[in-house]
Formats: structure tokens, C-alpha cells, sequence
């Protein structure tokens, strides 16, 4: 089990508890994902991990506005910008609205879902 994986099962991170992306509902959205994506998305949002982090979701970005091609899609914009959201501030208020949008209408989505095995 690696240190990322420990850090979704016990739910600790760094200093203050919180896992990587410092938006409480942004870690509840990341724990829900199978854990190797969880464990990838979690990686991205990890402060050391600016270098990779605006790369991947600017490819992201461009990636969902060709979404009209095979095997791109439009998943890949809100991806993108979320990634973005971290290093642009901005994005990160917009990011905080959508989320209170979601909590209003889908308050599901941010409840702990079943612990997933992993089968690597």
C-alpha cells in the first residue's frame, strides 16, 4: 500500500487534516473515485506537484474543447479547470461556487461512499 493510498484510508494529510486540495468537499469528491484515480487525482493536488499539475489540466482544458473528436470528451473541461483551480485564484472562487451549487442541489455526492478494495 503506498503513502497516498494510506492517506485516503486513514484521511490524513500533512499538517492539518485535511487531504490535498484544502477544499473540505474537494477531498469528499476525491475520496468517492476508484482509488487508483483517487490516488492520481490526489498526487495532482498535492502543492509539490504544481509542475505537473498546470500542464495536465491546460491539457485537459484543451482537450474538452476538442471534445468532438474520438476518444476526447467534454469530461475533460471541468477536470482541467479544477485542476487549475488550485494555482489560479479565480478559478478557485468559481470552483468554491460550483461546489455550493452541488451541495444545494446533489448533497449526495459529498457523502463517504463504501470503502472500495483495490484489485492491483
Amino acid at each position: 500500500m503506498s503513502a497516498t493510498s494510506d492517506e485516503r484510508t486513514t484521511g490524513t494529510a500533512g499538517t492539518t487534516g485535511q487531504m490535498a486540495g484544502g477544499d473540505p468537499r474537494l477531498d469528499r469528491l476525491v475520496h468517492r473515485l476508484p482509488p487508483r484515480m483517487g490516488d492520481t487525482v490526489t498526487y495532482l493536488l498535492k502543492p509539490s506537484s504544481r509542475w505537473v499539475r498546470i500542464p495536465s489540466g491546460a491539457l485537459l482544458v484543451v482537450g474538452g474543447v476538442f471534445s468532438f473528436l474520438p476518444v476526447l470528451g467534454v469530461w475533460m473541461l471541468p477536470l482541467g479547470l479544477a485542476l487549475l483551480a488550485e494555482d489560479v485564484p479565480a478559478l478557485r472562487s468559481a470552483r468554491s461556487k460550483v461546489f455550493d451549487w452541488i451541495e444545494r442541489r446533489k448533497p449526495q455526492w459529498f457523502e463517504p461512499s463504501a470503502p472500495k478494495i483495490d484489485q492491483s
